[in-house]
């Protein structure tokens, strides 16, 4: 219900429709759902991106599961496109949850007993499960952009922004046959989320540069490494990501940025209004062929990896 036309494409490209179903709220705000059609004995793909308002998405998912659990569906695979509370997946400071386990732990107790997803934040998260996790990249998708409508000049510079997305950048700088560079930046022990140095480590100047993250949300880490970048006399600067949270003013802070260009998929929607804020500045690839892709693997149980040549794996 978040993302249909995201269902719909993953439904066209496996040549199938998408099953019959109502999906309502009583006047207090609770969900109802019911399957129009007999599932009993069926294999069934539950499809729902944790798109904002995130916390309606997990509970509406968790209906339906519980719903075709009762229905007698042979096997349930939840897939989310891109799993919310995913960077809540360790306790940073005491008495904090772990939340990307309990939304685990939610749709192993609604009924699940597979999970598919895209480009989780942490690889750790797979092992929130004790049933089988198949997780996809968006990095073919990406590089193949990339590749077709950028001209990848044996200069180019993959870039992550931060230390920790460096294993991400090396897949890509692999894909482009590309160099290497990362943003390092040395936070505040006095106040929180507070830069007190950020750096380019590597060869940038005069070079264009591919920014690569999972996410973009606030944008103010992609903004940041490119205006750090930029400052190292880099030349142009795109932006390429999966999920396309782009939370309160992120579309205003990459249009003021020096970034040329942001490439996302869409395993999130985009408000046109959004949109509209960076016109050909964005580009939305389709996520789509991925996860059908995954999808008729798992139906006829055959391997998820081999689709990714490695690029899934850890």
């Amino acid at each position: 219900t978040c993302h249909p036309s995201l269902s719909m494409e993953i439904a066209s490209h496996l040549g199938i429709r998408l099953c019959e179903a109502r999906m309502s709220r009583f006047s207090d705000g609770e969900i109802y759902f019911r399957a129009n059609e007999s599932v009993r004995g069926a294999d069934v793909f539950v499809i729902q991106t944790h798109a904002h308002p995130v916390n309606d998405a997990i509970m509406e998912q968790l209906v339906m599961i519980d719903a075709l659990k009762r229905a007698s569906a042979k096997r349930i695979t939840a897939v989310v496109p891109y799993y919310g509370y995913s960077r809540q997946d360790k306790k940073g400071l005491a008495r904090e949850p772990i939340s990307a386990k309990l939304v685990a732990d939610l749709l192993s107790a609604a009924g699940a007993n597979r999970v598919v997803s895209v480009d989780l934040h942490s690889q750790q998260i797979q092992r929130f499960f004790n049933f089988p996790v198949d997780h996809l990249t968006g990095l073919p998708i990406l590089s193949g952009y990339l590749q077709e409508h950028i001209k990848v000049a044996e200069d180019i510079v993959v870039v992550a922004p931060d230390a920790g997305r460096v294993k991400v950048a090396q897949r890509l700088r692999e894909h482009l046959h590309a160099d290497l560079a990362y943003i390092y930046k040395r936070r505040s022990r006095r106040e929180a989320h507070k830069i007190e140095e950020m750096r380019v480590v590597g060869e940038v100047d005069g070079r264009p540069c591919v920014l690569i993250d999972d996410m973009i949300d606030t944008a103010g880490t992609m903004a940041g490494a490119a205006q750090a970048l930029a400052a190292e006399g880099a030349g142009a600067i795109y932006a390429a990501a999966t999920h396309p949270i782009l939370s309160g003013k992120a579309v205003q802070l990459i249009a003021e940025s020096p970034i040329k260009q942001t490439i996302v998929t869409n395993t999130l929607p985009v408000p046109e209004e959004k949109a509209q804020v960076l016109g050909d500045r964005l580009t939305v690839l389709s996520i789509a062929p991925i996860i059908g892709a995954a999808l008729q693997a798992v139906f006829e149980d055959e391997s998820v990896s081999e689709i990714f040549h490695g690029d899934n794996q850890p």
